[in-house]
């Protein structure tokens, strides 16, 4: 079978033999699939387990984009704090990171991404890399050939605009006075997703100061005219959405003298306290790298010196971003996903066969019991009445919970056998209640706000990159279906809604859209189980019509997977590419759950998860198949590689983990839907 070409991205389509991630050598093939399996999860659950920190958590790396490496080392410019060490390492990871046409992508095996090369270059400029160096003129040349700095995102040219690198008045316009709309009233900072608000807070302090450091050098090889940079573009028609939006910053531009410098202030001093008051204990925002670094900025603007507390634990958080590698660079992670880790990888053991009692499980379950978050967050702004109760993704965010944690964590804690199970039993309470009452009005959930659906945040025109708000998702809305089955809950109409929900977003080929992992693979992975969980029969028309699809995408080699593509050319890319060991997971996760246990799909993809690992019990994984953004930021989380197929070959040996039974019910728990 040979590949084809996408004609509308010049990329390759794989043919359904994808090639493998490469077998050690070492590593002994068995014959019959379930003897192939049993080796492979008792190897695999012996590397998960020497995994666990002491304390008694999981985190794998978080490996996203060289745009974390170049922000840093522009921040510590900026700040004036830039030092040889950290500069020569970071730079060493952005070039081994540049591909042989001179750009840099966003994503293993991905296309050259202009923002991303522009913010690479940069810092290697600052790195001291001369411009007519082979590997920078390539690159050069490379974004002067998709237009240059002009056609960079927005935020590329905020990052050069504190440099002088590009004209302030020449972005859009954030005034600080939007800290004040009501959230009755469109375009409040409330209508904005949880990533979004943090970010564009810290930012409307920098857009009303508009910084310039001086530059260390010029820029003129990213531009195509040095002498005309910015070159005007026609407005879009103002009938349509972006031409009426394009006419509203024009007039906010000219508003911007009329402001009163007094007004102005206050609106300023009001986001900074507004900032200051989402700090987390560790000095972060969010948990999240990018919120940090414009908090930094915006607070420093505002009269903060680098030795208050506020800036050095902020500053603080940032450098545990960093991961120093064996060859001496370094590299940012975006985030980092504790939380997350460990509740999937207790679900990955104890569906493997640990005992629920197991002296590491029940030490993860204490850890994840400590990081309940029992105070409000931005969440009870749109839920004032709702009782506080959930898990965040990251070691510490306290202000933003999120319902894909929450759920998972309580899908976790209910396979262990915990000695305190009135503590176990509070905590799984108050997860539901709370996660019942952060359903949105159609009946599904997003991840971390209610109704966060608003049209008008992604019309602005500052808001070209990523999504700016949080509507419900197929994937999350599975995970809190799947949790309420657990819980002895599937026949409360509020599950019953969520369910319809699910049904009606079905695509028509049967599968359903990833919004957090890649992509339609991964979100009929997280449907199906919940469907069935929650009393679906397997012959349900839905689930017939899932698992057409799920062997219709299949490899050749046995294995799944899913290119990034697929988020822009959905024909072309649905359930197509490279075979990896967290979609080929995920397809059968979905397949043994629908019962097809005994199926050839099932066969061969247990034999290809089998056959790719590695002697020490891990696969090999360097494709992206983790979500931030739908194809504008994406992630490699390291550790999906490695709890994704010990839960899939587990549930092969033992079965459904929920038996025909709640686990609430198996662990001898009533089911509730309140808590204290």
């Amino acid at each position: 079978m040979t590949a084809t070409t996408d004609g509308s991205t010049g990329a390759t389509i794989p043919p359904r033999a994808a090639a493998a991630s490469d077998t050690d050598s070492t590593t002994p093939l068995v014959a019959g699939v379930p003897e192939a399996a049993e080796h492979a999860v008792a190897r695999a659950t012996e590397f998960l387990l020497a995994a666990q920190d002491p304390g008694g958590w999981w985190k794998g790396d978080l490996e996203t984009n060289v745009t974390m490496d170049a922000e840093d080392l522009l921040l510590r410019q900026f700040l004036g704090i830039r030092d040889e060490a950290t500069t020569h390492a970071a730079a060493l990871f952005i070039r081994g990171e540049q591909r042989a046409d001179g750009a840099w992508a966003t994503f293993y095996g991905g296309p050259g991404e202009l923002s991303a090369t522009v913010e690479a270059y940069v810092a290697l400029r600052l790195a001291g890399d001369a411009p007519d160096a082979p590997h920078m003129a390539r690159a050069s040349a490379w974004v002067r050939a998709r237009g240059g700095i002009a056609s960079a995102r927005v935020f590329t040219r905020i990052w050069l605009a504190l440099f002088g690198w590009w004209k302030w008045e020449d972005l859009p316009e954030l005034p600080p006075e939007l800290i004040w709309f009501p959230t009755w009233l469109p375009l409040n900072i409330y209508d904005f997703g949880c990533w979004a608000r943090q970010t564009i807070v810290p930012l409307t302090i920098v857009s009303a100061t508009r910084p310039v450091r001086p530059a260390p050098f010029p820029l003129d090889e990213l531009h195509i005219d040095p002498a005309n940079p910015n070159p005007p573009k026609p407005l879009a028609p103002l009938a349509s959405w972006d031409g009426a939006f394009q006419r509203l910053d024009r007039m906010v531009h000219r508003l911007r003298k009329a402001v009163p410098p007094r007004l102005r202030r206050a609106a300023m001093n009001t986001a900074a306290r507004w900032i200051v008051e989402r700090q987390e204990n560790d000095g972060c925002w969010g948990g999240i790298q990018p919120p940090a670094v414009y908090s930094v900025i915006a607070l420093h603007l505002m009269g903060y010196d680098l030795e208050h507390p506020v800036m050095r634990a902020g500053l603080a958080s940032l450098d545990r971003f960093a991961i120093w590698r064996e060859d001496g660079s370094r590299m940012i992670e975006a985030c980092q996903s504790p939380v997350w880790d460990t509740c999937l990888a207790v679900i990955a053991l104890a569906d493997a066969g640990v005992p629920a009692d197991h002296p590491q499980l029940l030490k993860a379950a204490d850890w994840m019991l400590g990081e309940e978050i029992r105070r409000p967050g931005d969440w009870s702004v749109k839920r004032p009445q709702l009782p506080p109760g959930g898990w965040a993704f990251e070691f510490h965010n306290d202000n933003y919970p999120d319902i894909d944690d929450t759920a998972e964590v309580a899908l976790a804690l209910r396979r262990v056998q915990h000695p305190d199970p009135a503590r176990m039993d509070g905590a799984i309470a108050r997860a539901v209640r709370w996660n019942f009452g952060m359903q949105s009005k159609n009946g599904a959930w997003g991840a971390f706000d209610v109704d966060n659906t608003s049209p008008f945040p992604n019309r602005l025109p500052f808001c070209d990159f990523g999504e700016v708000i949080d509507p419900p998702s197929a994937d999350v809305t599975a995970h809190v279906v799947e949790m309420m089955a657990a819980e002895g809950l599937a026949h409360d109409p509020r599950t019953r809604r969520g369910i319809t929900w699910l049904l009606d977003e079905q695509e028509a080929d049967g599968s359903w859209f990833g919004r957090w992992g890649v992509n339609y693979v991964y979100g009929t992975g997280s449907v199906v189980p919940a469907l069935t969980a929650a009393g679906l029969p397997v012959s349900h028309p839905a689930i017939r019509r899932a698992v057409h699809w799920l062997r219709e995408v299949q490899n050749d080699d046995g294995g799944w997977g899913e290119d990034l593509r697929s988020y822009k050319h959905v024909k072309e890319w649905s359930g197509r590419g490279a075979s990896t060991a967290s979609q080929t997971a995920w397809a059968l996760m979905a397949l043994l759950a629908a019962g097809e246990r005994d199926s050839g799909a099932v066969e061969r993809g247990v034999r290809w998860l089998a056959e790719t690992q590695r002697a020490d019990g891990s696969w090999d994984e360097p494709y992206f198949t983790g979500t931030g953004f739908p194809w504008d930021f994406s992630i490699n989380y390291h550790l999906y590689r490695q709890v994704f197929p010990l839960t899939a070959l587990g549930r092969y040996l033992h079965g459904d983990p929920f038996d025909k039974a709640p686990l609430a019910a198996r662990r001898g728990v009533r089911a509730v839907a309140g808590g204290s």
